[in-house]
């Protein structure tokens, strides 16, 4: 069954010099998971420590505020544009004038779904999601933009993507085979749907699925819902309930502002198994 919480529930322990960590996804909470999941905040002058496990591959999305993230004498200015992936072995400091949010995504022992993992590693990588192309619903008016994918970042253990529902918007009836996935409601609220029973969602929510287990969600009638989810594994298969309702993904040529985006991404299907070359 779906685990469905907000990070308001979870308790704020120590995480550095003025940092605080929420654990959202854990063993306790998810027995068997492979995919763990924090909330990490910096105060004004706030500092912490990042430290990736040596099998292990994670992500940073900034949700609020400005941050500086520092390693290896590199510096990177981290806003909520940007999605930072963090390669195995990756230590850093992460520190905030003003005071910031962070998701903290990890992947253990990513070997395990991706099989070139241990002998070509992943770089780090930074990417702006608000360069990314959009992506149209082919059934409907949502909007798709890729945050983590193989082409961005390197490896198939993880896939990442922002889905925008306009208000009163739902998608179709579904399940994963293959993989095991989690959403985070980044504004608005709305309703999903676990093996049809409903439960509503807003900011703050997070929403976990084991494998095969059925799902769905609609915007609230009179506000936009916007959440971020990642698979684990990134290639899986996805069932339909009916299947006249399998979406396609159509390019917009545009980015989330209306610009050229920095690369292109073709129309793709949602019934496809293999991450499409250009994702």
């Amino acid at each position: 069954m779906a685990t469905i919480f907000n990070q308001s529930t979870v308790a704020l322990t120590p995480a550095g010099n003025g940092a605080a960590r929420q654990p959202l996804l854990t063993e306790a909470r998810v027995p068997d998971s492979g995919i763990l999941l924090d909330r990490l905040t910096l105060d004004r002058g706030g500092e912490a420590r990042l430290a990736v496990p040596a099998t292990s591959v994670a992500w940073i999305q900034p949700l609020d505020g400005q941050a500086l993230l520092t390693h290896d004498d590199s510096h990177q200015t981290l806003t909520d544009a940007h999605v930072a992936f963090l390669p195995p072995g990756f230590a850093a400091t992460i520190s905030s004038a003003g005071g910031a949010a962070f998701l903290y995504g990890e992947i253990p022992d990513a070997g395990r779904f991706d099989a070139g993992f241990k002998q070509s590693p992943p770089p780090f990588r930074l990417a702006d999601w608000t360069r990314e192309p959009v992506l149209d619903s082919e059934h409907d008016a949502r909007k798709r933009i890729y945050l983590v994918t193989p082409k961005l970042f390197g490896t198939k253990a993880v896939k990442g993507e922002m889905i925008i529902y306009p208000p009163g918007t739902a998608a179709a009836n579904h399940h994963h085979e293959g993989a095991e996935h989690f959403m985070y409601v980044l504004r608005g609220r709305g309703t999903v749907y676990a093996n049809e029973k409903p439960f509503p969602v807003r900011q703050g929510d997070v929403i976990y699925y084991p494998d095969r287990e059925r799902h769905y969600l609609e915007a609230a009638a009179d506000e936009e819902l916007v959440f971020a989810e990642f698979f684990a594994p990134a290639e899986f298969k996805t069932i339909w309930v009916d299947e006249s309702q399998i979406c396609a993904w159509l390019p917009t040529g545009r980015d989330i502002r209306g610009r050229l985006p920095a690369r292109e991404i073709k129309a793709h299907s949602s019934a496809e198994v293999l991450s499409p070359g250009d994702v």
